[in-house]
């Protein structure tokens, strides 16, 4: 699989994966325009997004309505060194049974990127030249 992050104007870039386009770009205060959100909340996003995600498909496996859901992902800045930290916290309807809540909870953390996130990860970085500079 493949994605890209293609220069519009300052910081700001679109990002292409599939036939879905986004805009990511960093806040005023930081140089940007803030035209889209910034590659850290995409991270935190993508967190959030999976948990629902994989939360349901579990849910649905089971024959389980979970009613409302929603996940939040409270982050800081990502240190120079040293572990990120992500919360995570699954809000669920409130009727829903304790040992179903609790079952949810276990596979939220089984999302594939939360075990990116907890795994090793290999980057391999490497420079290929384009065609123009234009801007």
């Amino acid at each position: 699989m493949k994605v890209s992050a293609r220069r519009r104007k300052g910081y700001a870039h679109s990002l292409t994966a599939g036939r879905h386009t986004l805009i990511v770009d960093e806040p005023e205060d930081e140089g940007g325009a803030d035209t889209g959100p910034a590659p850290s909340q995409l991270l935190a996003l993508s967190l959030a997004s999976c948990t629902a995600i994989t939360i349901e498909m579990y849910a649905g496996r089971k024959g389980w309505d979970v009613g409302n859901l929603e996940v939040e992902v409270d982050y800081g800045p990502i240190p120079r060194e040293g572990p990120a930290r992500f919360e995570v916290t699954v809000k669920l309807a409130k009727e829903l049974p304790d040992d179903q809540a609790e079952s949810l909870l276990t596979v939220a953390s089984k999302c594939p990127v939360h075990r990116l996130l907890k795994g090793e990860v290999e980057i391999e970085d490497r420079v290929e030249r384009l065609e123009s500079y234009a801007r």
